[in-house]
């Protein structure tokens, strides 16, 4: 067991609640060995251990668990965990993630507090239904962090995609493009992107959006030049659905031909990444088009 991060992490959840050495020794043992503690230089009994977790309101468990599993910082790996369930749209257990996390007084530091509010609004959105509600909640999570004078940080950038995307589900494509705008204005403001996949997502999102407004051509553009920024990052996410929207495009407009092109890169690349979840119906639109092609 690794009892220097178990001090680092004494120390640092002892800031965030706001309290001195001696206050968090107070009962248990002498402010000199807390400080001790939390240099690495000795490390606390079970029961000292168990006294201290009490304090910072954390599970005694927590210390034994950074103390042995090699892993980046919990809450990265917390932040890791939110991501991929809402990837999935497992919800009910993307919730019960984040109401785990809610007394942790690591998750009470604005940024931290940003994440939990953010998947919260996700899930009353999608499962509760609750649209105003999810909205209040979404924009309190970026008003955490969020300054007019500041470039907007990544996660920013995510939340605001998220809030457009619940406006396209309300069918407000008006409002939802505001908020695209928003994110495209700081994408070119930032310059870089660590995710890469944040510009595709909103390339695709606006993509959509533009198609229901009956803006094939626009909407045409953006797959285009999401599939161009694909290629030149080097990463594939999104690809094969942005294909797929190329070809439904391409058929409103009664490019049969155009549009069966597409279809199949599509179909190619879904079955490049082993995604079935939607190889019957890509396969059935496929022959659709067929016909279409030959009439």
């Amino acid at each position: 067991m690794d009892y220097s991060i178990i001090g680092k992490k004494i120390k640092e959840l002892r800031q965030v609640v706001g309290i001195t050495q001696g206050e968090l020794g107070e009962g248990i043992c002498t402010q000199a060995l807390i400080s001790r503690i939390e240099k690495g230089d000795i490390y606390p009994n079970a029961t000292s251990l168990y006294q201290i977790s009490k304090k910072l309101g954390v599970d005694v468990n927590y210390f034994f668990e950074i103390g042995t599993t090699p892993r980046l910082d919990y809450i990265k790996e917390v932040e890791r965990q939110l991501r991929q369930l809402r990837k999935k749209h497992r919800y009910k257990e993307m919730i019960e993630l984040v109401r785990a996390e809610e007394n942790n007084p690591l998750f009470k530091e604005r940024e931290n507090l940003q994440l939990l509010y953010w998947h919260k609004g996700i899930y009353i959105f999608e499962i509760e239904n609750n649209q105003d509600e999810a909205f209040q909640l979404l924009n309190e999570a970026f008003s955490l962090t969020g300054d007019s004078k500041k470039a907007l940080s990544e996660r920013e950038m995510e939340i605001l995609l998220t809030i457009g995307g619940f406006y396209v589900g309300t069918e407000d494509y008006v409002k939802a493009l505001q908020y695209y705008d928003q994110v495209r204005d700081a994408i070119h403001t930032t310059g870089q992107l660590s995710d890469k996949s944040i510009k595709t997502r909103l390339l695709y999102n606006k993509a959509r959006v533009l198609t229901r407004l009956g803006k094939y051509r626009e909407s045409i553009d953006h797959c285009r030049e999401a599939i161009k920024w694909c290629i030149e990052e080097e990463h594939l996410y999104g690809l094969a659905q942005l294909h797929y929207h190329l070809s439904y495009n391409f058929e409103l407009k009664e490019n049969y031909e155009q549009a069966f092109s597409y279809i199949e890169k599509s179909i190619m690349m879904f079955e490049m990444l082993g995604n079935d979840e939607h190889k019957t119906f890509l396969t059935d639109k496929k022959e659709q088009l067929y016909l279409k092609t030959l009439s």
